[in-house]
């Protein structure tokens, strides 16, 4: 991994087939800081991230956007050959926590998951995962 840390999403650049589920299939484009999410024709959603590395805060920040009206904002790091950022949340009045973890990170495929926890961080439920291959 890129010794300096404005490097560590490097691996995440360029244009993805990604796919999900048994049969559902779309595409992600991502650049320096942008990326660009289409789920169609399997999935009705678009959407976008920024990232950013806020040296500050020596942590990675991410802000998503889509079609269906949602704003989530996460922080992490790149750690034992994986990307992890998360975010806390309220669901049915009860703090949660969700997670993306970018792992099995190779040249021409990755792993993304996106998981929640109800109990601090002890247990993670796997929501989404979505396998990567470079187009």
């Amino acid at each position: 991994m890129a010794e300096n840390k404005q490097h560590q999403f490097d691996f995440w650049l360029g244009t993805w087939e990604v796919t999900w589920g048994e049969h559902e299939h779309g595409t992600n484009r991502i650049e320096r800081i942008q990326e660009n999410f289409d789920g169609r024709p399997s999935l009705a959603m678009q959407g976008m991230s920024v990232s950013v590395f806020d040296s500050g805060r020596d942590k990675w920040c991410q802000t998503w956007v889509d079609s269906q009206g949602s704003y989530l904002d996460f922080t992490g790091e790149f750690r034992d050959d994986s990307m992890v950022l998360m975010r806390e949340t309220m669901m049915d009045s009860k703090p949660i926590k969700q997670r993306m973890r970018w792992y099995n990170i190779a040249t021409d495929e990755l792993d993304w998951n996106w998981e929640r926890s109800e109990d601090n961080g002890q247990t993670w439920t796997l929501l989404w995962h979505i396998h990567y291959h470079r187009k």
